[in-house]
């Protein structure tokens, strides 16, 4: 749904070349940064400057790069849906549209700087435009996935107290059933050629806005942007990050890890609820000068996939080890991909075989990273590296990467423990600042010198770590994470379901799957089972994201007496994988 391809008007705000772009008035004031200065921060080389904003200190500075001929005439978005529409914008371009979009939202929007938005758009240029706008005005942006549900946003809007929310047409109808419980919600605003009462219209107001704007001078350590996190019981965290940790934390990745240059062109394929797509569709990319390449693509098609990398020039690919699996099913040698060099995956373990099908099938090796919503990319195999089927790989910079015991002793090589991040005098400005409104929270990721991940793994005498599995039981399918505890609380909202515990099961294609161990009441136990549980996933469906379904369930006579829900789920998990 790309809102400007029909309306012929509209399409030329959007492409035609415009005119009158400059960098914002107050730029000339700021301390100029470089890629050298922002790789010596994440070196810890040099201080973090006191005010940092990524449009103006990054984007703003390759705009200039542009006119004098400093960066290539690569594009800075190139966005295409596979039906003859294209987008291509320039960082001049760019900087120039979201200043317009800046505009809508603190003039007709009302929103002022440290303002939380909740921003729920699919692939389509308007999501890099409000959060490019977001940063320029102050604002808070939240990404969300359009697989929400009602009970997903109204969660969302009422722990952040969003003052606004940014939604594409699908969303509509769930954010119309909930607003009224809403009330800190002051403004809709909705990305759609249609038009809804009580939603402002983006189309409309961007076609007058000015694209004037002077970008806000944040400070380095100001919030930027929050990501809700799956945790092992309750409602998701609220991790909150600074325009310096996304801004200037990902510089290494981009440079080493997504082996990026500015004449690169690289594809992430993430969603746009996750922060992967902020690392790989915007941050790590745009540091380094490169191309984002994003194919609209609501439903992910094997062949639409192979055809765009052998139709467009795309350099780098990253994406979960789930389309990896998918894509080594089809006989790639028929496959002449364009220019295609650099191949990452993470999100999930990648299968050591999956590696080797890929490389025997393309040339291409595939390199894994690991990393967390909260601290970024913590271990990874890059360029000129071994890779160790099986391996994350090793740490990377500027973190000190341990196996520690419940103690908080660093155990030896090929001793089992928890993933840990030892800390310094102070929090590295690349963390997460804090879980909002969530002291506690917080606070249990420290262990004694050390940030705890919550995940398992071993590390070799080479230095290359393995994971093991979660220290809790959040389930990771495809790379998304999903809280058990979630699920569970959508299946007991069925009449047939009394109790449920909900646990990973594995599965060849996607690592792992969702799966409910189910106890019926009485009236349901004669129900025919096959249909019973396409009714109770399709409830989980429309109950919460759609992701989140089990896509196996098991009638059970009653669950393990235990005392807590995590235990029984250790059970039942353990026994799903063959561990008793």
């Amino acid at each position: 749904m790309m809102i400007f391809f029909r309306y012929q008007t509209f399409r030329f705000i959007w492409l035609a070349k415009l005119t009158g772009r400059y960098l914002h008035k107050d730029h000339q004031f700021w301390a100029p940064l470089t890629l050298a200065d922002f790789d010596a921060i994440n070196r810890c080389e040099k201080s973090l400057p006191k005010n940092f904003n990524f449009a103006g200190d990054v984007l703003d500075q390759w705009s200039q790069k542009e006119k004098t001929g400093e960066r290539p005439a690569n594009p800075a978005l190139w966005w295409v849906n596979g039906r003859g529409d294209e987008v291509k914008w320039s960082f001049e371009e760019l900087g120039s549209l979201s200043r317009k979009a800046a505009n809508v939202l603190t003039k007709p929007c009302g929103l002022k700087r440290g303002d939380r938005v909740a921003v729920i758009l699919p692939r389509i240029p308007e999501w890099w435009l409000v959060n490019v706008a977001c940063m320029r005005t102050g604002l808070v942006f939240m990404p969300g996935t359009t697989q929400l549900r009602a009970k997903d946003i109204l969660y969302r809007l009422q722990a952040s107290k969003a003052k606004c929310i940014v939604a594409s047409e699908e969303v509509v109808p769930a954010v119309e059933s909930i607003v009224s419980e809403c009330p800190d919600l002051k403004t809709k605003l909705l990305v759609s050629p249609c038009s809804q009462n009580g939603w402002l219209s983006f189309q409309e107001l961007f076609q007058s806005a000015s694209a004037e704007h002077s970008c806000v001078e944040t400070g380095s350590q100001e919030p930027m942007a929050i990501y809700f996190t799956s945790g092992t019981t309750g409602s998701p965290k609220m991790a909150q990050h600074s325009q310096s940790s996304l801004g200037i934390g990902y510089t290494l990745c981009g440079r080493y890890w997504l082996d990026l240059k500015s004449s690169d062109i690289i594809w992430s394929m993430s969603d746009t609820g996750w922060i992967k797509a902020a690392i790989g569709s915007v941050f790590s990319s745009w540091l380094q000068g490169a191309c984002v390449f994003v194919h609209r693509m609501a439903q992910f098609d094997t062949d639409t996939f192979l055809d765009t990398l052998t139709t467009y020039p795309i350099t780098t690919l990253c994406s979960a080890p789930t389309v990896y699996r998918m894509l080594v099913q089809k006989d790639l040698k028929r496959y002449k991909f364009k220019k295609l060099r650099h191949c990452l995956t993470g999100g999930e373990p990648l299968n050591p075989e999956v590696l080797e099908q890929w490389k025997a099938q393309t040339g291409l090796e595939l390199y894994e990273g690991y990393g967390q919503t909260e601290v970024g990319i913590i271990c990874a195999n890059q360029k000129g590296q071994e890779i160790k089927p099986g391996s994350m790989g090793k740490a990377v910079l500027p973190y000190n990467v341990q196996i520690i015991d419940e103690n908080g002793n660093i155990l030896p090589p090929g001793k089992e423990g928890e993933i840990a991040l030892r800390l310094k005098s102070t929090w590295p400005f690349c963390f997460f600042s804090e879980y909002v409104d969530n002291p506690q929270k917080t606070a249990a990721t420290v262990r004694g010198d050390f940030y705890v991940t919550g995940d398992r793994g071993v590390m070799d005498s080479d230095g290359y770590f393995w994971f093991v599995g979660r220290a809790d039981d959040v389930i990771i399918s495809s790379g998304y994470r999903i809280g058990p505890f979630e699920v569970e609380n959508a299946l007991i909202e069925h009449p047939a379901v009394v109790e449920s515990a909900v646990v990973s099961s594995p599965d060849p294609i996607r690592g792992e799957v969702v799966k409910a161990f189910v106890v019926l009441s009485a009236s349901f136990k004669s129900s025919n089972p096959e249909k019973l549980i396409l009714e109770l996933q399709d409830h989980v469906k429309k109950s919460t994201a759609p992701y989140k379904y089990p896509r196996k369930v098991e009638f059970v006579p009653e669950l393990p007496k235990t005392i807590t829900g995590k235990i029984k789920r250790n059970v039942l998990r353990d026994h799903e994988w063959g561990q008793t």
